[in-house]
Order: structure tokens, then sequence, then C-alpha cells
């Protein structure tokens, strides 16, 4: 072989090298901790994470973790998913909220079907929940005044008791 030869295929070996390295490394995919205590609930949310186009070991990673309806199994099963670790944490219910919180106070935890986030101590306010907790509320009081108004707007014809305007003339 000539040296001209020989030093171009030296140097183009040299500039695929970095390449080839890059396309063996494995592409990490976000993984979501899920606390998962057998409710019906988790059907929806499957489906949900599916019709935003979230496919399990495709461009997610999920690792369950399940507490089999044991109160004292939340605490070691959110501690398990501190440990591998996970981008996220969804619970669902005010228990197990609390031992992810328990967990972690660093890696993000999404709640769902809280009662009053503010009352259990997840969150400071609403409008600024605050730490590493958010997710939604289903029971507090702060929105029933909103509740109310959405309502209104919906029905304008309601007033007081749920009879409509135009039935009390």
């Amino acid at each position: 072989m000539k040296r001209r030869a020989f030093i171009t295929l030296l140097g183009g070996a040299a500039a695929a090298w970095p390449l080839a390295a890059r396309a063996q490394q494995s592409v990490r995919l976000p993984r979501l901790g899920i606390i998962d205590d057998d409710e019906p609930i988790w059907d929806y949310f499957w489906r949900g994470l599916r019709d935003l186009g979230y496919i399990e070991n495709q461009n997610i990673a999920i690792e369950h973790r399940s507490a089999g309806s044991k109160v004292d199994r939340l605490a070691q099963a959110a501690r398990e998913l501190v440990s591998v670790p996970v981008n996220v944490i969804v619970v669902f219910g005010s228990t197990a909220a609390r031992a992810a919180r328990q967990a972690t106070s660093t890696i993000p935890i999404v709640m769902i079907a809280i009662g009053d986030p503010v009352r259990a101590g997840f969150a400071v306010s609403l409008a600024r929940p605050g730490g590493n907790m958010t997710g939604n509320s289903f029971l507090s009081p702060d929105l029933i005044g909103k509740r109310l108004e959405i309502l209104k707007d919906c029905v304008p014809t309601m007033g007081p008791c749920g009879l409509s305007v135009e039935s009390r003339q």
C-alpha cells in the first residue's frame, strides 16, 4: 500500500470513529415512576399516555411499584423509585403522595385526585404550590366559588336551589 493511500485510510477511519461511537451509545429514555395501588384510575392514565404518543420502552420507560393496597408498602415503593432513579413520580391519592414526599424532595411528584393539597400540607397554595409536588385537586374549598361561577356561565337561567329563573315565574 502506498503511503498516501495509507494516510487517507487512517484519516478517514479517525474521522468516522466519533460517528460510530455515537451510534453505539444507547438513548436514555425519560423514566416515569408509578406507585400503583391497583386502582381503576390507572386505566385512564395509561390510555392518556398512549393518546399523547407515549409508548413504553419506545419513547418512555416506566417503573412500576405496586403497594398491593397495603399502606405500609407505599413508603417502601417510593424509596425504591427514588433509588432507580426516575425523572418523575406519579401517585394516586393523599397516602401515596405523602409516602413519595417523605422519600424525596428533589424528584418531581405528580399527584392525581388529591382532596385539598394545601390542607394536606402538599402545597403552600394552589396558585403557588412550591416544592416538588404538583397535580390536580377535586375538593379544594378555594375552588368552590370558581365552580359556581362556571356553573352560572353554563346555565345562566340557574337560580337558587337549582331552580331555573323561568320555572319560578
